[in-house]
């Protein structure tokens, strides 16, 4: 009996061993996994490439002056918004609502703007074909900045002068209104659209470089706005350097079988991959239009619109040459894979920049994750997602990895 005893004794105390082993050894990866980790960390993130359609892009100068112009509220319709009232610094650069509020309420939610020199296309929808393109585009928009290129003109003659024309060169005399009106611009307000076609030619090109160039320093200081490192990117560089005890100190348990469902059977890295956690490409995943807006069609109307952009990579007011826009040459412009596609956001910070989806139809990662495992019949075209049937438990252990990327700015 004794030595019965004994022997139980020992098959429990090698059984709490291997349990207290299981429970501090750090997670076994495969060499495929590692992979794919590898191109997830933000190390892997390759140096910023440049923007052929955007001479002074790297010009710190013009990046001092675009951080002026992404703060100052004078630039607005009403005088109290500026870029930074969406794209708040403490939100990540986004603003924490469902739709975003400038003069009016728009129809989409502010994506953030880290890391999307990155991008190829801005915009939910890819409307736009880079960061100056993109910048331009509130400043006219009724609901957003709602006012007008030679309105903005003006101001930039009246209270930027100096840092302009060491940049960009001597500025033009916007003194006469029969030439130079106060406002005007090719929007939608009836008074400010008469007195741009009143204008000449000529006329109308003088404002719209000033206007283009204000657009050209704001993508330089957004050039800037990039991720840090967070704990998952400090995980990966511990398994990279066989580091086992600061793996074990970086991540919870239930944070990397969060990873490894993440890189898994979830299947978020079909779109969520790459060090920015996106791979700027478009996809239909099925979210419902938000109550009280029109069905959106997302890329199906965005690639016809940046094709058409005033201001595109191809267009005169670029600096690229032709062989430099081979994103916009080549782009695919029809088929039904773009109908209600959207770009996918990065996902670092994403615990912090709720709500979610393109007009924040969900206001939480619980949300998200119960869309994506039970995936419903989308408004309009294809969904590319299956059911995923994960468990309460498994939804839960994604989000605690979800939340091990956010890091400071």
């Amino acid at each position: 009996m004794k030595r019965v005893y004994l022997l139980l004794g020992g098959i429990l105390l090698t059984a709490m061993a291997i349990a207290l082993w299981s429970a501090t050894r750090p997670a076994s990866w495969n060499e495929a996994e590692i992979v794919t980790l590898r191109g997830l960390w933000i190390g892997s993130l390759p140096p910023l490439p440049p923007d052929p359609s955007n001479r002074y892009a790297d010009d710190p100068r013009a990046a001092e002056l675009g951080h002026k112009l992404f703060f100052d509220t004078r630039f607005s319709a009403t005088g109290d918004v500026s870029c930074a009232t969406c794209h708040q610094p403490e939100l990540m650069f986004t603003d924490g609502l469902p739709l975003a509020q400038g003069v009016g309420t728009t129809d989409r939610k502010t994506m953030t703007i880290i890391g999307t020199a990155y991008s190829p296309w801005q915009f939910w929808d890819g409307r736009k074909d880079s960061q100056w393109a993109q910048a331009l585009a509130p400043l006219e928009s009724a609901v957003e900045h709602g006012g007008t290129r030679a309105m903005y003109a003006h101001l930039i003659a009246e209270h930027y002068r100096a840092e302009y024309e060491s940049i960009f060169g001597p500025l033009p005399d916007f003194s006469d209104p029969e030439r130079f009106p106060a406002s005007a611009g090719p929007v939608d307000d009836p008074a400010a659209r008469a007195a741009w076609e009143a204008m000449t030619q000529a006329d109308r090109d003088t404002v719209t470089q000033v206007y283009v160039n204000m657009g050209k320093a704001i993508a330089a200081y957004e050039r800037l706005i990039m991720p840090a490192p967070t704990r998952f990117d400090q995980y990966v560089d511990a398994l990279l350097n066989e580091d086992k005890q600061a793996m074990r100190d970086v991540l919870t348990d239930d944070e990397v079988a969060g990873l490894r469902l993440f890189i898994g059977r979830a299947e978020c890295i079909k779109c969520h991959n790459s060090p920015l956690f996106t791979n700027n490409d478009f996809h239909n995943t099925g979210v419902p239009t938000a109550q009280g807006l029109a069905l959106d069609d997302g890329r199906a109307s965005g690639v016809l619109k940046v094709i058409n952009d005033e201001f595109n990579c191809l267009s005169k007011w670029s600096d690229a040459g032709k062989n430099d826009c081979a994103e916009l040459r080549f782009v695919t412009s029809e088929g039904e894979q773009l109908e209600a596609a959207f770009k996918p956001p990065t996902l670092r910070n994403v615990a912090e920049t709720a709500p979610y989806m393109h007009a924040g139809q969900y206001a939480t990662l619980e949300e998200v994750l119960a869309h994506y495992n039970h995936p419903p019949i989308p408004p309009i075209g294809h969904t590319e997602l299956n059911p995923l049937g994960l468990t309460q438990h498994e939804m839960e252990q994604i989000i605690a990895f979800l939340r091990s990327l956010s890091g400071p700015l």
